[in-house]
This record gives C-alpha cells, sequence and structure tokens, in this order.
C-alpha cells in the first residue's frame, strides 16, 4: 500500500510539473497569435506535425517580444516589418521562419542570430535590392531559400558563402541581368534553381557547371531568345528544365543534347514556329514533352521527334497556328500512351502518324476544324484500340455536307479513299511585312490523300521545287519557302501550290517589305481563243502579275441567259488552258478572272462557239466492211454447219438400209447393163461398197 501510494504522489507530482510547464509556454503565445500544433512537411517532403505560432497579418513592425521555446514554424507574413533586431537563438527547435510581404530592404537588417537548425527562409515580396557576401551565414543547416518578386539586381559571388546545404533557392521575378557561374560555387548540394521572370536576356556557356546536382531548372518569362550549346554543360543530375514564355524562336537542340538525363521539358509559349526535323533525337530519358500554346507554331515535321525510348507523354495544344503534323513526325517512341493535340488548327491527323506509335493509348484531337474526308476516315473504321478523349467534342468543319456533325457519326464508307489536297488554312496569312535587308519564312503544309508535293511561284513566275536554293530563297522539302535579305525587288504575292494525283490547292501570301509591296499593272485583261475543236477549247490571256487565276465557262442558252458555270483555280504563272468535254455546235462564254497583289480583281470574257461534230467517211466505210464481212463469215459457218447434219443424218439412213438387206443395189449398177469400158468402174464401186459395208457395221443406236 504505501507503495502504490508512493506511485501516486509521483504521478502527480509529474503531471503537476507537465501542467506548469504548459501553462508557461501557453503564457509566452504572444497576443493576437495563435499557438497550435500544425502538420507540416520538410524540405525533402517529409511529413510531421511541428509547433506554430502564426502571427500573418496583424499589422506588427517589429517581432514579438516572447516566443514559445517549443516554437518550430514560425510564421510572420503579410505585416509591416522592416527590420528584425532582436535575436531569436533562444528558440532551439526553430525549422521554419516566414517574413514574406513585409517591408524588408536587405537581408543584412533582419538579424535572427545563429540558427544550426533553421531548414527554411522565406523572404519573398519584400524590397530587397542586392545579396552581399555571408548574408545568409548564420544558418548554415539551410535548405530552402525563397527571395523571389524582390527588387534584386546584384548578387555577390560570395553570397551564398556557407550554404553548402541548400537544396531549393527562389530567384524567381527579380531584376537580375544576368547570371554569374561564381554565385554556385558555393551551392553543392543544389537540386531546385528558379530564375524565371528576370529580364536576362542571354545566358552564357558554363553558367550552371557548379550545380553538379541541380535536379530542377525554371528559365521562364526571361526573354531569352536563344540558349548556346554548352549553357548546361556540368549539369549530369538535371532531370526538368522549363522555357515556358521566352522568345525562343527554335528547339534548342545542340543545348539539350548536353542533358543526358533530362526527363521533363516544358517549351510552352515561346515563340517556335516548326518543330523541325531532329529537334529531339536520342534524348534517352525523356519522359513528358509540352509544347502547348505557341502563337507561331505551324508544323511538326518529319522525323522531328526520334529516337525518344521512354517518352511516355506529348502535350502540343492550344497552338492557334498548329495546322500540319507529318505522317512521320513521330519515330521510335516505342513507350509513348498519350498524345494531346486538341484547340489546334489540325484539319486531320494521318493514320500512319497513330499507326507509328505501338503503345499509344488515348489521343485527344477535338476542338480542331476536322475535315472529314479521306486522310479522317481511319477513324471510324473500328481498326485501332486507340481511344479519343471527348469524342463529342470532335465536329467536321468540312465538307459542307458533314459540317457540324460528329466525326464518330460519319460512316467511314461515306469518305473517299482519295482525296483533293488542301493547304492547311492556319500554315499562311494573308500578309507578311519584313524589313528591308531581312529573311522572312513562308510556311505551307496540305493534307491529301496520295501526300500532295509543294511548290511555291514567285511575283516574277518562277516555279520553286523543294530543295531549290538561291543567292535569295531556299525551299525546304516540308514545305518552307525561306526568302533572304528582302528588297523592294522581292516584294509581292508569292503563291503556294499543294498537288497530288486528284487535283491542286492554291494559296497566296502578300510580302510587304518596309510596307512596299509590287504596285498592281494598269495592263488591262485581256482572253483570247486560240484553238477551237468540237468538243474542247484552248483559252490563252495577258495579265501582268496577280494571286490566282480564276477560269470560268459556262452554256449561252437563247443567247443571252447562262447555264451553271465550271470553274478552275490556277496557278499565277499559267496564262493558258485547254478546256475539254464540251459539247459540239454550242455557244460558250468563257471568262477569267485575276485576283491582284493589290487589292483589285481583273476579269474578262469571251463569247465561243464549238465546231460541228463531223462524221469521218473512211471510219464509216471501214466500219460498214467490218460488219458485211463478220455478218457474210456468219452465214458461211452456218451454211456449212447445216451441211454436215444434214450429211450426217442422211448417212444413217443410208447404211442402215445397207445393212437391213445386202442385196440391195440401188446404187450400183448391174454388170449387164454395162458395156465393157465400164467393168472397171462396177469393180471399183462393188469393192467400194464392201470396204464401206465393213467400216459402219455398227450397232442400230449409235449414231
Amino acid at each position: 500500500m504505501k507503495e502504490t501510494a508512493v506511485v501516486a504522489c509521483l504521478l502527480a507530482e509529474l503531471s503537476l510539473a507537465a501542467f506548469a510547464l504548459a501553462s508557461q509556454g501557453a503564457a509566452h503565445c504572444p497576443a493576437l497569435c495563435r499557438c497550435e500544433i500544425r502538420p507540416w512537411f520538410s524540405p525533402s517532403s517529409i511529413y510531421t506535425e511541428a509547433a506554430t505560432v502564426d502571427c500573418n497579418d496583424l499589422g506588427l513592425s517589429v517581432l514579438p517580444e516572447r516566443l514559445p521555446s517549443e516554437t518550430e514554424v514560425l510564421l510572420l507574413q503579410t505585416n509591416n516589418i522592416v527590420n528584425v533586431e532582436k535575436t531569436l537563438d533562444y528558440l532551439d527547435n526553430i525549422t521554419e521562419i516566414d517574413l514574406s510581404q513585409n517591408n524588408i530592404s536587405s537581408v543584412g537588417d533582419v538579424y535572427l542570430g545563429s540558427l544550426p537548425q533553421l531548414l527554411s527562409l522565406h523572404m519573398e515580396e519584400n524590397w530587397i535590392q542586392e545579396l552581399s557576401d555571408s548574408c545568409l551565414a548564420s544558418f548554415p543547416n539551410l535548405q530552402e531559400f525563397y527571395v523571389n518578386h524582390n527588387l534584386i539586381f546584384s548578387i555577390t559571388p560570395g553570397a551564398f558563402q556557407g550554404l553548402n546545404r541548400l537544396l531549393r533557392l527562389h530567384l524567381n521575378s527579380n531584376r537580375l541581368t544576368s547570371v554569374n557561374s561564381e554565385w554556385f560555387q558555393h551551392l553543392p548540394s543544389l537540386e531546385i534553381l528558379m530564375l524565371g521572370e528576370n529580364p536576362i536576356i542571354e545566358l552564357s556557356d558554363m553558367n550552371f557547371k557548379p550545380l553538379g546536382n541541380l535536379r530542377s531548372l525554371v528559365l521562364a518569362k526571361m526573354n531569352l531568345t536563344e540558349m548556346p550549346d554548352n549553357a548546361f554543360v556540368g549539369l549530369e543530375s538535371l532531370e526538368s528544365i522549363s522555357f515556358f514564355d521566352n522568345l525562343l524562336n527554335r528547339v534548342p537542340q545542340v543545348a539539350l543534347t548536353r542533358v543526358q538525363n533530362l526527363k521533363f521539358l516544358d517549351l510552352n509559349k515561346n515563340p517556335i514556329e516548326r518543330i523541325q526535323r531532329g529537334d529531339f533525337t536520342d534524348m534517352m530519358h525523356l519522359k513528358e514533352l509540352g509544347i502547348n500554346s505557341m502563337p507561331e507554331l505551324v508544323s511538326i515535321d518529319s522525323f522531328a521527334l526520334n529516337n525518344l525510348p521512354e517518352l511516355t507523354k506529348i502535350e502540343a495544344t492550344n497552338n492557334p497556328r498548329l495546322s500540319y503534323i507529318h505522317p512521320r513526325a513521330f519515330h521510335k517512341l516505342p513507350r509513348l500512351e498519350t498524345l494531346m493535340l486538341n484547340s489546334n488548327a489540325l484539319s486531320a491527323i494521318h493514320r500512319g502518324t497513330v499507326e507509328s506509335l505501338p503503345n499509344l493509348r488515348e489521343v485527344s484531337l477535338h476542338s480542331n476544324p476536322i475535315r472529314c474526308d479521306c486522310v479522317i476516315r481511319w477513324v471510324n473504321m473500328n481498326r485501332t484500340a486507340v481511344r479519343f478523349m471527348e469524342p463529342d467534342s470532335l465536329y467536321c468543319v468540312e465538307p459542307p455536307e458533314y459540317q457540324g456533325q460528329r466525326v464518330r457519326q460519319v460512316h467511314f464508307r461515306e469518305m473517299t479513299e482519295i482525296c483533293l489536297p488542301l493547304i492547311s488554312p492556319g500554315s499562311l496569312p494573308e500578309r507578311v511585312e519584313v524589313r528591308k535587308g531581312r529573311s522572312v519564312s513562308l510556311h505551307c503544309r496540305a493534307f491529301g490523300e496520295p501526300e500532295p508535293q509543294i511548290t511555291w511561284v514567285t511575283p516574277s513566275g518562277d516555279r520553286v521545287l523543294p530543295g531549290s536554293v538561291s543567292d535569295k530563297y531556299y525551299m525546304h522539302p516540308e514545305g518552307s519557302f525561306d526568302l533572304y535579305d528582302a528588297t523592294e525587288q522581292e516584294a509581292g504575292s508569292y503563291t503556294c501550290i499543294a498537288h497530288n494525283l486528284v487535283g491542286a490547292d492554291i494559296k497566296s501570301v502578300l510580302v510587304a517589305v518596309d510596307g512596299y509591296v509590287t504596285q498592281p499593272s494598269n495592263q488591262p485583261l485581256h482572253v483570247y481563243i486560240t484553238s477551237v475543236q468540237s468538243h474542247s477549247v484552248r483559252v490563252s490571256w495577258e495579265s501582268a502579275g496577280g494571286l490566282v487565276s480564276q477560269l470560268n465557262w459556262s452554256v449561252l442558252a437563247d443567247g443571252s441567259s447562262l447555264s451553271a458555270p465550271f470553274a478552275a483555280r490556277l496557278p499565277a504563272d499559267v496564262k493558258e488552258y485547254r478546256i475539254k468535254q464540251l459539247k459540239p455546235s454550242t455557244r460558250y462564254q468563257v471568262c477569267v478572272g485575276v485576283t491582284a497583289a493589290q487589292p483589285g480583281y481583273s476579269r474578262d470574257c469571251v463569247n465561243v462557239t464549238t465546231k460541228v461534230a463531223l462524221i469521218q467517211r473512211d471510219k464509216s466505210e471501214n466500219w460498214d466492211s467490218l460488219v458485211m464481212a463478220t455478218c457474210a463469215v456468219f452465214f458461211i459457218v452456218v451454211a456449212v454447219a447445216c451441211s454436215v447434219i444434214y450429211t450426217s443424218l442422211y448417212s444413217q439412213v443410208f447404211y442402215r438400209k445397207l445393212i437391213a438387206d445386202p442385196a440391195e443395189t440401188l446404187l450400183i449398177p448391174s454388170a449387164h447393163s454395162f458395156s465393157s469400158p465400164s467393168s472397171d468402174f462396177l469393180e471399183s464401186g462393188a469393192s467400194g461398197i464392201k470396204v464401206r459395208a465393213t467400216v459402219i457395221d455398227l450397232p442400230d443406236d449409235s449414231m
């Protein structure tokens, strides 16, 4: 009993002591602040619960006089603190301090004392202008430093001295104009670096070489126009790069090849016009690629993505001009599962594109102007296991008879197997401005089956074939036309022609050099008929320049009214055309209209009557002879056949009589009725009868 009493007293004393300590701690919770246990994640994402003092948004100008000694997290966000003069080194367990959204102008004005346990320091959205040498040396175990959204324009080479364990550094949204590799000499453990939204126009080679353990690099909104080839040398552990919202006009292909372990790449919202052949090649560990919201992106060319064995997801969405993906754009992507292509300007996606991706599971193609014809018919043929995301938002825009219908509701048998080329509407604008002496690229892409070929016609009428090169231009095999060192002589209308075995499509773009374009000629348009036949006429015309020639012809009924016209669109360099399949002895009206480079339209018409269809005499006579000869042969064959049948029947009757009465001599004359000269005939006749009787000794029904 005594032992029990002693134990009970001891427990009571311990309880009183604990209560006293708790009361003492509670008493030290600053006025208006909240002191409580809250969830907390360490910089390495380990969950725990931490004693938190929350003094956010209280209008404080200084730190509270005294804080509970067990405080682990101190929140002082959105106050009016300018400097900190009282140290917090009595807080042995402090791991995180948040001083964001205050009025601090210098890190040196914040003297917190020596805090070896501090892991995270937040000072974003203050008025800090520079980071001086060893400004954070009193926090040797600091792992996260957030100083983004300040006014920092200067960082000394030794600013981060002593931060050997720092893992995350946020310098984004400041006023830095350059990056110095010396900043990172003291950050061997850094894993995440955010430099975005600084007015850094360009980076230099080896800028990040000391960061051998860096895993994520964010370079968003920095107005970068290009990347040096060796900018990422030394980043052996880098897995993620973001170039979001920069001014890159091409993929930094060489720089990216230096990052051997890259897994996630963000190129969203850059003015890249083309994803070209080889832009993403042999990136052995890349898993996800983002090329979204690119205002100038027109096409993804052949073999643009090649040999990416671990790539599982491609996002290419919300690109208002992306109108063409080459059938062989994706090559050797064995693990690709998700292809996001919604909200672009695509009229179709080739069957070959999907078939080249053996592990593809889902495609997002909705919110595109789909053309329901031969190129897209494979979607409804039930020969693919690919799932289309949001199929109810996938509508036909062309042809007119299917406009507004869901693509999956149009039976594939209603779509033709071959179709005319269609130049992607988003690939070419109507007008392009270029400064004198500068270069410009014109991009023309077309869908069709068979796959169309593309040529260009210059304002001077020269036809340019793929691969053609000169001092002034070069045409890429995919259809892009590069114009170099532009002058007023190069100003004018450039016409793209896409053609296959079925037909052709034409689209033109007006190139203005410093606002100058070729003035339209005052020469009137004249149409001539150079040849007239019974079923065709040859038309020629004279015009100076122009974008497109539109040829129309229709029958003139009653000398005035016109029937429904036929039409043909012709390239600018075509000045002659033969109209076929016309009716003989028929009056036609033929009109040619030319759209000029400047706003304007020229048109001229001419009437013509086709010749009478003449029956060629020699051909008619030959035909009659052939018919007569055929009839004669026919009658001869019939006569011969009848003769053979008659002879056979007669022989059957004769021989039957001969067998029935061997003494019958109806056909053999008697020996007494002939003179001696006739005896030879009798013998031969008799012998002949004997021979015949022997041969035809057959059953009665043998015939």
